[in-house]
This record gives C-alpha cells, structure tokens and sequence, in this order.
C-alpha cells in the first residue's frame, strides 16, 4: 500500500490548474501589460525615446532631406519620411523594451514574479501587449504630425487599418527578436549597442529614403527585399495608392517568419532566466 501514488486533489493541485488556464491568463496578462504600460508613461527617459525621439526625427528627415527625397521619389517626401519613422520607432521602442527586461532580470524582479501564482506565460504575453499598445499609439501620433508636414492619408477604412495593421506586426516581429536575444543573451551582453549598430544599418539601407532603384546594383536587391522596405512601401500604397501585393506578401513572409523562429527561443530562454540564480 505504501508504494500507491494518489491523485493530486487537494489546494496545491487545484492552484496549479487555476493558474495554467484560459482565464488566469487573460486577467493577469492584462493586470501586467497595466504594469508595463505604467513604467512607460511614468519614467521620464522611457516616454521620451518612445514618443518624443519618433516624432523629432520624422521632422529633421522633413526638413533637412525632403527636397531630395522627394526628387527622388516623385511624391512628397513625407510618404516616405512616415512609413520609414514608424518603423523605425517600432524598433528602436523594443530595443527600450529588451533593455528594461534585462534591468528586471538583473534585479530579481523577473525571478519573483516566475514563482508567484500566475500563470507561466503571463508576464512574457504582457510584454507583447505592451509592444502592440506603444505601436498603436506612436503609429497615431506619427500620423497626426505627418499630417502636418504633408502626409495624408487614404480615407478608405480598410487602407487605414491595413497601415496600422503593418506598423503592429512588424513591431511584433522585431519585438519578438528583441526578446528572445534578451532573455539567452547574458544580462551583461552588449544587446543594445548590437541591435542600434543593425537598426541602423538598416534605417540607411531602405526604400523610405529613394527607392531601390536608386542604389548600386549589387545593393539593390538587398535594400528592396530587407524587412523595413515592404513594410514602408505598404503603407506608402496604402495612403497614397500603388503596387501593394508584392510587398504584402513580403512583409508577411517577415512578420510570419520571425515569429516562428523567434517565440520559442524567447519562451525557452525566459524560463531559463527567471529560473537563474
């Protein structure tokens, strides 16, 4: 008799299947996205780099390379200099993002919250949420200040939902890179000079300053088919009318891509984080 195992039934058992279903989850994604939302809009430095920086650089690209943008493109610059900005800024904020989970790795802050009663995969959901939340709400206040400088927008619902729609899934899919390099890399990995050094390779290496055609022939194809250029060209069609089914298609190869090979990784590498000593 004493080599009979019986059924967890009790409180323990119980917990732990409250806390890996459907409704835990939902509740307690959405009390940390709260959280994570909350140090955004409250830490000076964070509010200013995610909204701020955005906003500034759109108006000096205006300014100092409009007229040659626009030589070379044949419409206003601003169809390229806002497209590119989004993008731009939906890199940049999660590079912010990665940092800050680094800072809470660092401190603890992530191993706590790991052996509370929450479900595994709330905070990391959370941080997802955040990312679609930020992106949203940069995308409108891009919008707005290239309305401004000369952008304007289809009116058409669909076309403005589809630029959103673009800006959010390829926030995710740069987040979801972002993340899973933060959680496998050491906390004292050089993450954010690695990542700026490639966002901004890539910022120069775009169709949202002149198109493709424009640069050496050996870099064209990489400038027309790396991740930022169909995203732009996208939502430069969007709003302002164009070719649009090539690069959707390329930009949800990207988006659909990264996030397969990426969400595992960061799954997996945030376990192991949170579960370091």
């Amino acid at each position: 008799m004493s080599d009979i195992t019986l059924p967890e039934t009790g409180p323990t058992a119980q917990g732990a299947s409250a806390e890996s279903s459907f409704a835990a989850w939902f509740a307690q994604t959405r009390a940390l996205s709260a959280r994570q939302l909350w140090v955004i809009f409250h830490e000076k430095s964070t509010f200013l780099q995610v909204f701020l920086m955005p906003v500034l650089t759109m108006v000096m690209l205006k300014v100092v390379l409009g007229e040659a943008i626009g030589r070379a493109t044949g419409q206003d610059a601003a169809y390229g200099t806002v497209p590119l900005v989004i993008v731009v800024s939906a890199m940049f904020g999660s590079v912010v993002a990665g940092v800050r989970l680094n800072l809470e790795r660092t401190s603890g802050l992530l191993s706590r919250l790991y052996v509370l009663p929450i479900n595994r995969a709330a905070d990391l959901s959370s941080r997802l949420v955040c990312e679609i939340v930020r992106m949203v709400l940069t995308t409108t206040v891009l919008i707005v200040v290239g309305w401004l400088v000369g952008f304007r927008m289809n009116p058409d619902p669909w076309a403005i939902l589809g630029i959103y729609a673009v800006a959010v899934g390829f926030g995710i899919a740069f987040a979801s890179i972002v993340l899973a390099l933060a959680v496998n890399f050491s906390p004292g990995a050089p993450l954010v000079p690695l990542l700026s050094l490639v966002s901004s390779v890539l910022m120069f290496f775009n169709t949202g300053f002149a198109p493709a055609s424009e640069y050496p022939g050996w870099l064209e194809p990489i400038v027309a088919n790396q991740p930022m250029s169909p995203a732009i060209e996208v939502m430069r069609a969007l709003a302002a009318g164009g070719p649009l089914t090539e690069n959707l298609i390329k930009v949800t190869l990207w988006t659909v891509g990264t996030l397969a090979v990426c969400l595992y990784p960061a799954l997996h590498g945030y376990r192991k984080a949170a579960t370091a000593s």
